[in-house]
């Protein structure tokens, strides 16, 4: 038996040969793929580092107002008001607040500005009214001002007359200390610390 030889296996095709790029052409080539590459990547990154700052900015205003003070913008949870038995009337502004807890005291700072409608509300909610509440009485501590930074006197005080307010109760019902300020006389101002321990 003779062994055949394999056929020959043509090559490839000659493919046509491409012309030479010139210099200028391929500078202009690279450059366009670059600048894609720029847009494609840098853009987005971009409008991404802006969006960070315009946020981070928009918020700073806000945050430069109650960082010195340890309060939050806004109203704390209907649990929270709940819990302290805080009721925030409707209508109020410029309200913000602040929780601390321990094993031994739990806290909530709230301030709010309210109608005198408003205020009647609130102190009604207590089971007080206007007459319990005591001229020149500033009865939230300075632990607690200086864990807020309220000040009622002196520089940078809530100028006007200050009335306050101590609405005691059993544990572990929370006792609130009250300090209402006047000195805007159509919108008085309200500082509550509701102190409860288990």
């Amino acid at each position: 038996m003779t062994s055949g030889s394999l056929p020959h296996q043509a090559g490839p095709p000659d493919e046509p040969e491409r012309p030479a790029e010139h210099r200028s052409h391929m500078i202009r080539r690279r450059a366009l793929t670059l600048l894609i590459i720029v847009l494609l990547i840098g853009v987005p990154a971009g409008y991404l580092v802006i969006s960070a700052n315009q946020s981070r900015d928009s918020g700073k205003d806000k945050e430069k107002k109650y960082s010195a003070t340890g309060l939050t913008e806004g109203w704390p949870s209907k649990v929270q008001r709940r819990l302290y038995q805080v009721p925030i009337p409707h209508p109020s502004n410029k309200v913000a607040w602040y929780e601390t807890n321990n094993w031994k005291t739990s806290r909530l700072y709230v301030q709010f500005q309210t109608t005198h409608d408003g205020l009647d509300a609130f102190l009604n909610e207590l089971g007080a009214d206007r007459g319990d509440l005591v001229k020149d009485d500033i009865v939230i501590g300075a632990r607690d001002r200086d864990v807020t930074g309220w000040k009622f006197t002196g520089a940078g005080g809530r100028t006007g007359p200050n009335y306050g307010l101590v609405r005691e109760q059993k544990n572990p019902k929370p006792t609130q200390h009250v300090v209402v300020n006047f000195g805007n006389p159509t919108y008085p101002m309200v500082y509550v610390v509701s102190r409860t321990t288990p």
